[in-house]
């Protein structure tokens, strides 16, 4: 790769780790340990209910096909637990970059 792309990549990383820290900075409050723990925990909840019905289902209907009604249900409840996953990685990227300040 020619220098010159080289250069340029890093400036638009340089301006991105930035900009990003300037945008989200602000409207993330200082975290700690404790804030994070919480986040887990409503990510499990969501992920334990979702394996619950699923799991339950399952039981109830024996090896049947679920109803559209009980696969629309299921199908939020993933939905669900996977935005509060997704936005956990976020998060935990939004760290990693130091977008966002941690307390200690």
């Amino acid at each position: 790769m020619p220098n010159e792309n080289r250069r340029l990549l890093l400036e638009i990383d340089a301006a991105m780790r930035e900009i990003n820290r300037k945008t989200i900075n602000p409207m993330v409050r200082d975290l700690a340990f404790a804030d994070l723990r919480i986040i887990i925990e409503m990510v499990a909840k969501a992920r334990a209910d979702y394996l619950h019905t699923f799991f339950e289902l399952a039981m109830r209907l024996q090896g049947q096909v679920p109803s559209v009604a009980e696969i629309d249900t299921l199908a939020s409840m993933r939905r669900r637990y996977e935005e509060l996953m997704l936005a956990t990685q976020a998060l935990e990227t939004a760290i990693d970059r130091e977008y966002v300040d941690v307390r200690h």
